[in-house]
């Protein structure tokens, strides 16, 4: 044994004595190791368990309660349309008016044969009085009268037909034609809505139609609106779609700046009730993909990784790593390590 260490070289002997000695010596803990950490001022709060309303959201359109599509009666050329699209129209303006010419005409002839028939009925009337014309011959004389008479109130009409007027007060947002186009019944010429009064318009689907009651209150979102409008229901549909599964309801709505006709709005309808743990907004660490909390246990911040949800107001929603009652850091948070002595506001 003796010729085996003397054959070791001599810096091999003397690592192998600075093990030797080194594991003589205790481990140092790992606390100890660590630089001491400042102990800092926060506030803290306890996170609560709080309930939320389950909601769906349902897509709809913005409308106006009272629209029209007006459209001629007769066929013709339109010789004027005095209206723009956007303009503010009052009940009984023109929209357009129509070549008369041929109606003029029939109008005419139709004053022409009322005014032979009423000479020769009153000519019939004397001769019957003087027993000069058979009863039969005074009833066929007074028939034709009153055919003529009806053809009148025909071409009277007809001429009326000619002008195309706004039903109500209200803004032209459509047009389909303009001067010099043919205009016929069945073709729109413009629309007209009064944007005074607005309704939602959204096909709800069958799972949660039964939820919605006629005269009852629901939020609506306008992404163009800062805040939620309250709609009130006002209409629903007996029936559903047999192509979509949906019902159509209508939400009345109060006149709000900004809200205008056509706009993409979202009918908020509550569907059931749930509980969540949720903490201030300001008690969330984002460090990278992280999501943190600090939690102050025994004077010292811990270092919770969390999942977080909806977002209510100032709250924040915890879905999993945080306990309701427990006390997170909800000022200060964002500067503090893990396991930092921490005093409590």
């Amino acid at each position: 044994m003796k010729t085996l260490w003397k054959s070791l070289p001599t810096s091999f002997l003397a690592v192998l004595v600075a093990l030797l000695v080194g594991c003589g010596k205790p481990h140092e803990s790992r606390e100890s190791a660590q630089p001491t950490l400042p102990t800092v001022q926060v506030r803290a709060q306890t996170a609560q368990m709080k309930k939320q309303v389950l909601t769906e959201e349902v897509v709809g359109t913005v409308r106006a309660k009272v629209r029209a599509t007006l459209e001629a009666k007769l066929s013709g050329r339109i010789v004027a349309m005095p209206v723009e699209l956007g303009q503010q129209v009052k009940a009984g303006a023109l929209v357009a008016q129509l070549d008369a010419a041929e109606i003029k005409a029939r109008f005419e002839q139709a004053q022409a044969s009322l005014d032979q028939a009423e000479r020769d009925w009153k000519r019939a009337e004397e001769l019957l009085k003087h027993q000069a014309m058979t009863r039969s011959e005074y009833d066929a004389a007074d028939a034709r009268r009153r055919v003529a008479k009806a053809a009148l109130a025909e071409a009277q009409a007809m001429i009326s037909y000619v002008k195309v007027s706004v039903p109500f007060d209200g803004v032209v947002v459509r047009k389909w034609a303009e001067v010099g186009d043919q205009a016929a019944p069945g073709k729109p010429l413009i629309e007209i809505e009064d944007p005074a009064v607005l309704q939602l318009e959204a096909d709800v689907p069958e799972a949660i139609a039964s939820r919605i009651q006629r005269g009852g209150t629901l939020s609506v979102r306008v992404d163009s609106l800062s805040e939620s409008l309250a709609g009130t229901v006002a209409e629903i549909a007996p029936a559903a779609d047999s192509a979509s599964r949906t019902f159509r309801v209508k939400l009345s709505l109060l006149p709000t700046r900004g809200l205008m006709s056509g706009q993409f709005a979202r009918l908020i309808v509550p569907v059931g009730e749930s509980s969540s743990v949720r903490v201030p907004a300001t008690a969330l660490v984002r460090r990278g993909q992280l999501e943190i909390v600090f939690v102050i246990t025994n004077g010292r911040a811990q270092l919770r990784l969390v999942k977080t949800g909806k977002r209510f107001g100032d709250e924040i929603e915890i879905v999993s790593g945080l306990d309701g009652g427990e006390s997170v850091v909800n000022e200060g948070a964002a500067q503090l390590m893990d396991g930092q002595p921490v005093e409590a506001k």
